[in-house]
């Protein structure tokens, strides 16, 4: 039940607004003056303040002020008298959500009333969203302590600040847009927008229309103006995705916009200023395509200012068990399953894999195991075939193939890749591989480790 706190003078005015109000269903407080405004906010938490604006020991005004000056901006609806509807403008100018007038019309005060706390709720949901996207693109939550990595967080925590063009190099799915993400979100520009596109899922006209914009007429179809992604961006960061795959005629575009910060719309001659950072990504050999001559020389100097090497997953397998386990534990909650983690040689057959689809192809694979699995850990039977040895069968024949590792190779090396990942944690470690913290210590002193 929403609480609304009423601060009226008038006892009989204050009176008839919580009897309608309680009707409506809201919980009430009430304070007959300004002054008891924070008092009563410091005991008690409310939704919305319901204030007149004309009080004996302290109007309206001087308490908004002061509940500003406190820090804390509640949400509150002023009441005015018709003929002071420019105080009422002045209160919202200090934080006020809303104004109705006196003599007060019931149906109009519970329809403003339930607008200020619908927009309230709605503000609060945004907070917490900003707050969950800061916590996916911080450096800190990108999963990955292997040294390729730190290498690229280094790099990330310098140029991130900056306005810097950055080129971030890396085979399909290695996660370049989270890397993008995380470069707007701790750069200077993370409150304006976020812009991404990516060039190979476009035809060439259709390319440079969601780039540049066009006008209306431009071609068949141009019934509206509309905006590109480089004005969508401006004061933000654009993200180019696959930049190798476009014509020299959108590369020649692109290296004006980057040279000079303006362009123009398809089919108009008006030039528009933006002033956007780009931030672009490919899975193809630039310098080659240079060398070539398919990919602009000074555009791809303008591009990597600064450039990012993103490992593929196989030159990263220190990080497949954490990695794995996120994504255990994400589509687990996802599919309501009790799933406590991974069978030693489930992890072992992951961390002796190729990944040629890197890390998407591990999510999907790790989801698709989640979704198979009947028990509490994920073993190789629930892994994509192309994982498994031939002939597989069992959990044991895994040890039993002739010239393979034995059973006990596979589970003493799971275990040594794990302690490594979690820098020696043993409660982690056990929680990773599925197994109690006792059996996991028992492990370790079997085999040394």
């Amino acid at each position: 039940m929403k609480k609304i706190l009423i601060v009226d003078d008038d006892t009989a005015h204050r009176v008839m607004l919580k009897v309608n109000l309680l009707e409506a269903g809201y919980e009430i407080l009430e304070a007959d003056d300004g002054d008891e405004v924070l008092p009563v906010l410091l005991e008690q938490e409310v939704d919305l303040i319901l204030m007149d604006l004309r009080m004996q020991r302290m109007d309206g005004m001087e308490a908004i002020k002061l509940l500003q000056k406190a820090g804390r901006p509640e949400p509150i609806v002023v009441i005015t008298a018709f003929s002071s509807v420019e105080s009422a403008v002045e209160a919202m100018k200090y934080g006020a959500m809303d104004y109705v007038t006196k003599p007060v019309d019931i149906h109009s005060l519970k329809l403003t009333v339930e607008k200020a706390l619908n927009f309230e709720a709605l503000r609060g949901e945004n907070e917490e969203l900003k707050k969950r996207l800061g916590e996916q693109f911080d450096f800190q939550n990108i999963i990955g302590r292997s040294p390729a990595m730190e290498q690229v967080f280094e790099t990330l925590s310098l140029v991130a600040p900056s306005d810097a063009t950055v080129l971030i190099n890396g085979e399909s799915g290695t996660g370049k847009e989270l890397i993008a993400g995380s470069l707007h979100h701790n750069s200077k520009r993370k409150e304006q927008p976020f812009i991404k596109l990516n060039c190979a899922a476009l035809n060439e006209n259709l390319l440079e229309s969601e780039l540049f914009g066009h006008e209306k007429g431009a071609f068949t179809g141009a019934d509206t103006r509309r905006t590109g992604r480089f004005e969508q961006a401006d004061r933000g960061t654009l993200f180019l995705d696959e930049i190798g795959d476009m014509s020299a005629q959108t590369q020649a575009k692109i290296l004006r916009i980057l040279q000079e910060g303006e362009l123009e719309r398809l089919g108009g001659g008006e030039t528009i200023k933006v002033d956007v950072r780009l931030v672009a990504a490919t899975h193809r050999d630039l310098k080659a395509m240079v060398e070539e001559g398919t990919f602009r020389q000074d555009l791809f100097f303008r591009l990597s200012v600064v450039p990012i090497e993103l490992p593929p997953l196989r030159q990263r397998t220190e990080d497949i068990p954490a990695l794995a386990d996120f994504f255990l534990k994400r589509y687990a909650t996802n599919n309501q399953k009790d799933i406590k983690g991974f069978h030693p040689q489930a992890l072992m057959l992951l961390a002796r894999y190729e990944w040629p689809g890197n890390i998407r192809e591990l999510e999907n694979s790790i989801e698709r195991a989640v979704i198979l699995c009947l028990g509490e850990q994920i073993t190789p039977k629930e892994l994509p075939p192309q994982m498994l040895p031939d002939g597989f069968k069992t959990l044991e024949s895994l040890g039993n193939r002739q010239g393979g590792p034995s059973l006990k190779d596979v589970e003493r090396e799971a275990i040594r890749t794990t302690l490594k990942q979690t820098d020696g944690n043993k409660s982690k470690t056990a929680r990773i591989l599925g197994v109690a913290r006792q059996t996991l210590l028992n492990k370790i002193k079997e085999y040394d480790l």
